[in-house]
């Protein structure tokens, strides 16, 4: 049988350390939640009953994924989790770590489950460990690939954090190994409750220093950090820090204090990233959709979270063609001007142009008429052999063009009363299509009306 290796006992040292780093720690990491009865949140995985909380009291997590923003409880989790479950916590980082921390960590996995905490025949369970990654996304393939045997065959129980979409920022194998729990941000009445714990927590909060803070300071706070009860905290105790004495003594934090400390509200954006596609996508929507405030709130989200301009402009002037079309043909217009004058004066003074672009195409009447036109023919010159173009449509610039045909019979539209002539002008195969068909808003009404008075001609 293997010799458990003796341990020594915690050092007055390092314990003394310990307990300074904890003290010296900033307040967000203080106020970690130990149990899922401080944890405030995300209560479709560890309300009562649900999955993730059923699967934590039965010990039977597979190697999971948790997805969300920042500041929403992942690592905080992860931790509960190997203390309910009495499983050795082993965290990484992925930002700094490497292949090497990787190996060493499952080498000693190996060891611990060899090591068994009773006799031979006692049948004890060999001792679990959680690998712990945060910001798994970070880890290239290769790394993560380091990892897959030894979560396959058990050796660690996986949990990666990460901020970014797994399906896209995981390996594929890895992936299917482990099961994706999605958090969500944190609602500002949650957030307030996690900061009024903290301003009366004595062992670990504010509650020693007893500063008073005013409702709508903590108001403020919980809705400007965007769900991030990391940056909440972290705010609260610099706020608390700055705070003068009154004449009584009490330190009174006020909503100037905690905008002075936050120093500027907080956007969950990358420009790479999940964030950075749906706000767009919500923005392109909200458009299409006619509805000018929900534009120019998406368009503010996206130019204050430091998003390029013309990428901006560019799916306006996409959006123009596709969505506008020709049911108002000025919106085209409007919507290359926007680009002109936005990449001429830049910004903070770009935003007056693209709002003004922004409202226009909201407000515009809409028609995909172009777009829809525009796949039926595709789907014609895809599907079909690309036949001639018609001998009467050819120009004939010589003697031999003419003898074989070329131009012959080919009418000149301005010869004719309202400037049209009824002529083939597809190929044979294709004579009879109808690719566009006008809708009945806005300026393409009117090309709907003079459509039908020139078939009505012609049926004449």
């Amino acid at each position: 049988m293997p010799q458990r290796k003796a341990s020594r006992g915690p050092d007055m040292f390092d314990q003394a350390a310990e307990e300074r780093l904890q003290r010296e720690a900033p307040l967000a990491a203080r106020m970690r939640p130990r149990t899922l009865d401080d944890f405030v949140g995300q209560e479709h995985l560890v309300g009562e009953g649900h999955i993730l909380r059923r699967l934590m009291e039965a010990d039977s997590l597979p190697s999971s994924i948790f997805w969300g923003p920042p500041g929403t409880g992942k690592t905080t989790l992860a931790r509960i989790i190997a203390q309910m479950t009495q499983a050795q916590f082993a965290p990484v980082s992925a930002v700094s770590a490497g292949v090497a921390d990787l190996r060493r960590i499952i080498a000693e996995a190996k060891e611990r489950r060899a090591l068994q905490s009773g006799p031979p025949d006692g049948g004890a369970a060999a001792e679990r460990t959680i690998l712990f990654i945060d910001e798994i996304h970070r880890f290239n393939k290769a790394q993560q690939d380091a990892v897959l045997p030894y979560v396959e065959d058990g050796t660690v129980t996986l949990i990666g954090a990460t901020t970014e979409n797994p399906s896209f920022e995981v390996i594929g194998p890895l992936l299917s190994r482990s099961r994706v729990f999605t958090l969500h941000a944190l609602e500002p009445e949650q957030v307030a409750l996690i900061l009024r714990r903290a301003l009366t927590d004595d062992e670990r909060g504010l509650g020693p220093e007893r500063p008073a803070v005013d409702d709508e300071a903590i108001e403020a706070l919980s809705n400007a950090v965007g769900g991030d009860a990391r940056i909440a905290l972290n705010a609260l105790e610099m706020a608390a820090a700055g705070a003068q004495p009154d004449e009584g003594g009490e330190r009174r934090v006020t909503r100037a204090l905690i905008e002075e400390a936050l120093q500027h509200r907080t956007h969950l954006y990358d420009k790479k990233g999940d964030a950075h596609y749906d706000t767009v996508s919500a923005f392109i929507k909200s458009m299409r959709g006619s509805d000018a405030d929900a534009t120019l709130y998406w368009l503010a989200r996206m130019i204050e979270s430091g998003e390029d301009p013309l990428f901006i402009v560019r799916r306006m002037v996409i959006l123009a063609a596709e969505d506008v079309g020709l049911a108002d043909p000025q919106a085209l217009v409007v919507a290359i001007a926007c680009q002109q004058a936005v990449h001429f004066i830049g910004l903070p003074e770009g935003f007056l142009p693209m709002a003004e672009c922004a409202i226009y195409l909201a407000t515009a009447p809409k028609s995909n008429s172009v777009l829809l036109a525009y796949e039926r023919a595709l789907k014609d010159v895809r599907e079909t052999q690309g036949d001639p173009v018609p001998l009467h449509l050819r120009n004939a610039v010589t003697g031999l063009m003419r003898s074989l045909g070329y131009g012959k019979g080919y009418q000149y539209a301005h010869d004719h009363d309202e400037h049209y002539v009824e002529q083939q002008h597809l190929p044979d195969r294709l004579a009879g299509r109808r690719y566009y068909e006008p809708g009945e808003l806005g300026f393409e009404a009117k090309i709907k009306e003079w459509y039908e008075k020139l078939g009505k001609a012609v049926r004449e």
